[in-house]
């Protein structure tokens, strides 16, 4: 009785747009279950949007968004990627190809396939399959690109504008997870927030645009308090800095690292990582970084692995090249 108490008091304390539901567990206990955040749901209402968005481009006389999309090697990981988005692509009206190239191609002839496509007025995004082989620069390749047809967002340029809320290029998952973060009704305005990982084209961009003002030129600002963490975050103060977050953003790629005694009840829990694992009965599966399963009776809100970020990080792929469209037609029309 005492503890289905403290569960309503829980619960009825939070924000409605934060506000899980109560259910009873196996062993008959009240417990706290996570809303969850559908990702691949609202990739495809977000798929739909672009398909109707691209078929109005096209009808005004223009041609359809084309994405070129380059995938050197032959690492399956990388192929199903590449598939996904293609088909993706194919889907919502884009043109999309794969060019692929066998792993013995040197750096100096990959910049120059690349340099072919910037130059190429039929293109209007160019997406480089990482990782690369490791003889290859990749920072160098990325800058290869050119900017307004770097619908991945990695381009020194592109990057740059982001930390200075300016409209660009975002990369895919950073902006998957902020419009899911939108999408979805979080509250971020003053809300503390706790991302995972400072990876340059993940974490990073998320925390930027987190803590941006979302009256700045971007549009894209959350006005939440941030804080990063990383390999180097002694656990005692990791664990600290998530209990006090009203929203955990975790890209690291590390299974089962946030557990539920890390988390504040009510909280969102984005979960971006996943690894490929072998379960105890020997069959592979994919996880994330958070012990879903605890984390789900605690957390207010959650992604699921898969079926969560994955999915949007494809969408906004899909958005990016036809806002590099749009911004290339724009620009030929102011010259």
């Amino acid at each position: 009785m005492r503890l289905t108490i403290c569960l309503r008091i829980i619960s009825t304390s939070l924000k409605a747009t934060m506000r899980s539901h109560t259910y009873i567990d196996s062993m008959g206990f009240p417990s706290i279950m996570a809303r969850i955040l559908d990702g691949k749901g609202l990739a495809s209402d977000i798929k739909e949007e672009l398909k109707v968005k691209i078929e109005n481009w096209v009808s005004l006389g223009n041609r359809a968004p084309s994405l070129r999309c380059i995938i050197v090697g032959d690492d399956p990981a990388s192929q199903t990627y590449v598939r996904n988005k293609i088909q993706a692509a194919l889907a919502v009206g884009i043109a999309a190809e794969t060019i692929k190239y066998d792993e013995t191609l040197s750096q100096e002839e990959l910049l120059a396939k690349i340099d072919v496509l910037n130059k190429d007025e039929a293109v209007d995004g160019i997406l480089v399959q990482l990782p690369l082989p490791g003889a290859m620069d990749e920072r160098k390749i990325c800058n290869a690109v050119a900017p307004e047809k770097d619908v991945d967002g990695f381009h020194i340029i592109n990057v740059g504008q982001l930390c200075l809320d300016m409209p660009t290029m975002v990369p895919a998952t950073a902006l998957a997870v902020i419009e899911m973060l939108k999408r979805f009704k979080i509250d971020t305005f003053g809300r503390n927030a706790v991302v995972v990982g400072r990876s340059k084209n993940v974490g990073m961009p998320i925390a930027m645009m987190l803590h941006s003002d979302r009256n700045h030129d971007s549009g894209l600002g959350m006005d939440a308090t941030v804080t990063i963490c990383h390999r180097y975050t002694p656990r005692e103060q990791l664990v600290t800095f998530c209990r006090n977050a009203d929203i955990v953003i975790t890209a690291t790629g590390v299974p089962k690292l946030i557990k539920a005694d890390m988390i504040k009840p009510g909280a969102t829990v984005i979960d971006v990582g996943i690894s490929r694992i072998t379960d105890e009965q020997g069959k592979t599966k994919l996880v994330g970084d958070v012990d879903y399963d605890e984390v789900v009776k605690i957390a207010g809100a959650i992604t699921p692995v898969p079926g969560g970020v994955g999915p949007m990080t494809v969408a906004m792929l899909m958005h990016n090249t036809l806002q590099a469209a749009q911004r290339i037609q724009d620009a030929k029309t102011l010259n």
